[in-house]
């Protein structure tokens, strides 16, 4: 997709709000003409050359007028303004978003983070600014287009010499697009470079501290600053250049108007009326000669940010950024079929995280008259799992050909050594790694993109290492949800937190630090299993939950999960006895492939992996 595609499909996105926007554009940029033949008539008629029927002060009447209804008509096109260009702006980083969810772990961003963040806010904002722009200029070529007709019928020569400067801003903006895409990007990237540095020192100030690193680090981030300055520099220093080219050009023209407008006036061909309707016109078209120069700047910036999002795509079509989705605004419709469906709002209640995976997912919404479906899976009886594998491009290490089934309400657990595939069993089955090989059914039906099918109210997932935010501790547990009446306390006994909750100073409103830091291992494990069970779903995935937990509270918290959520079914990822005790039954990895299966006495008798693991447990 080239960079003209892109813009006009953005325009096409709401082209009924694009087209209100230009139309009060329209009406703003054109409502000038009006002030300027009353200013032309009042200075005739005080000059004698012509009479006004209702006298001056009529005329100074009409002007206030004609200056209040511009103030109503630039309220109205602020408001269409803001209006589109937040859902251009929302709909291009919901898109980035999306993809960038789907894609697997560490792949999920083809850059630093920091490199990401800008691509999210400094290149969507380009997009933005250049879109916006056009109206201004569209709108102004209307005012321009019936004031060089009024203009050219008093006089041809005066009215071509309003549009030397034009011309010239033109030209020299043509001239200047390649260096403006070269500083564009230098200035893009080098402040990605500069956010990544920041973003990195604050996730690794104890690591840096304990190598006595500090100066190295700094050192780096001053040079990368440096470079940001310079290139930073660069890039306004020709932004303001081509701007005083804009600037200066018009002031030319106004001295050659004048300058032409004072022989005429002598020998009688030229009033001041005409003369004051030149001046006043020409002030804007100051403004068109500036909106094309700055429209052709932000443009080709745009161009530059579009490559740049492109590259977070990481291959994909480029027509997924602007893909018609719901992004949250207007009136949402929804559908109930068999299953357990649920219309758009009522899944925005309990998981808007799962409404962010709209494409594939079966989730049905409806934005100005564009539907889509969400159908609940029917209630889970057995999930089968057939030659399941994958293998990490870097090492070869992976899982392979792994079978394997779960009842409705049973307890599975999958054991094995460290790297043994156990995480990534558990991330391939969620689709948050892609499986190259396999399929996985859900009551005998084959689940199509299982990234979009487990999530709730299919499916929650607790990972290895929790991830907390710099939040309450309350926002950490429903990260968007609505509470219901009831359901925080419930997660918070089944991942049995009541205790803990006793002893912070401020309950749930405990501000957790940066990942969770002024949390016990503990109780950032068990925030996160309070996250997962404050959702309700069919299948419960563990990964490690229990690691940091004792005896005592990890048998807690999988008898409280059995006896409060009737029916639920859990694959655990453990070597822990609380739980091995607990399985109905356990797969043992070895080497990304399955060594064994059964209940816990059956593979003490058949399987020296498994002894090792229950036994080294003891001897630990």
């Amino acid at each position: 997709m080239k960079t003209r595609h892109f813009f006009w499909r953005l325009i096409l996105y709401r082209p009924g709000l694009y087209l209100l926007n230009l139309l009060a554009w329209s009406l703003i940029h054109m409502a000038p003409l009006v002030p300027g033949l009353l200013t032309k008539a009042f200075f005739d008629h005080l000059e004698g050359t012509y009479t006004f029927p209702y006298g001056v002060w009529a005329i100074a009447v009409l002007l206030i007028g004609a200056a209040l209804a511009r103030i109503a008509l630039i309220y109205g096109g602020f408001m269409t303004d803001v209006h589109f260009r937040f859902r251009i702006s929302t709909l291009l980083r919901r898109n980035m978003l999306s993809h960038v969810m789907k894609e697997p772990g560490a792949r999920a961003i083809p850059c630093s983070p920091g490199e990401a963040i800008s691509n999210f806010r400094d290149d969507v904002d380009q997009a933005e600014e250049a879109t916006s722009w056009s109206v201004d200029t569209l709108g102004l070529i209307g005012f321009v287009m019936v004031a060089s007709w009024i203009l050219i019928s008093i006089d041809l020569q005066l009215t071509i010499l309003v549009f030397v400067p034009l011309i010239l801003v033109v030209t020299a903006a043509q001239i200047a697009t390649a260096r403006i895409q070269k500083y564009r990007a230098a200035s893009r990237e080098s402040t990605a470079k500069v956010t990544g540095a920041i973003s990195e020192m604050f996730a690794n100030v104890q690591a840096i501290q304990v190598a006595g690193a500090e100066k190295r680090v700094v050192d780096r981030f001053v040079s990368l600053s440096e470079k940001r300055r310079q290139s930073m520099v660069k890039d306004k220093l020709l932004t303001e250049t081509l701007s005083s080219i804009f600037t200066n050009s018009v002031n030319l023209g106004t001295g050659l108007i004048l300058v032409l407008a004072s022989f005429k006036m002598r020998n009688g061909d030229f009033t001041v009326g005409d003369l004051s309707l030149f001046v006043y016109y020409l002030t804007f078209v100051t403004q068109l000669i500036s909106n094309v120069g700055n429209f052709m700047t932000y443009y080709k910036q745009m161009a530059v940010s579009f490559q740049r999002i492109k590259t977070m795509l990481q291959g994909a079509p480029a027509s997924l950024l602007t893909a018609a989705n719901y992004i949250g605004i207007g009136r949402v419709k929804g559908k109930r079929r068999s299953h357990g469906e649920e219309t758009v709002s009522r899944v925005a209640e309990r998981d808007p995280e799962a409404v962010g995976m709209m494409e594939n997912s079966a989730i049905s919404m409806a934005e100005d008259g564009v539907e889509s479906t969400y159908i609940q899976a029917p209630p889970l009886s057995i999930l089968e799992v057939r030659g399941l594998s994958y293998q990490y491009p870097e090492t070869g290490r992976g899982i392979s050909d792994i079978d394997f089934t779960l009842k409705r309400g049973s307890f599975t657990v999958v054991t094995g050594m460290i790297g043994s595939g156990k995480t990534t069993l558990v991330r391939t089955l969620l689709g948050l790694l892609p499986a190259e090989a396999g399929e996985i059914r859900w009551n005998g039906e084959k689940v199509a993109e299982p990234a979009d099918f487990f999530i709730p109210p299919q499916s929650a997932y607790t990972a290895q290492i929790p991830r907390l935010y710099s939040d309450k501790l309350r926002n950490n547990i429903l990260l968007g949800i609505s509470e219901q009446p009831g359901s925080l306390e419930r997660a918070l006994y089944a991942a049995v937190m009541e205790d803990d909750m006793k002893h912070l100073e401020n309950g749930l409103e405990t501000m957790v630090g940066p990942r969770g830091v002024k949390l016990s291992g503990g109780q950032a494990q068990r925030t996160a299993a309070a996250r997962m069970l404050v959702r309700d779903a069919q299948l419960y995935v563990f990964d490690d939950l229990s690691s940091a937990l004792d005896v005592e509270t990890e048998r807690k918290l999988w008898e409280r999960l059995f006896r409060d959520r009737d029916g639920a079914t859990c694959l655990v990822v453990s070597h822990r006895k609380a739980a091995l005790h607990h399985a109905d039954h356990i797969i043992v990895l070895n080497g990304g492939v399955i060594e064994a299966e059964g209940t816990a006495e059956q593979l003490l008798r058949s399987s020296e992996s498994f002894r090792q693991l229950w036994y080294g447990e003891e001897t630990g």
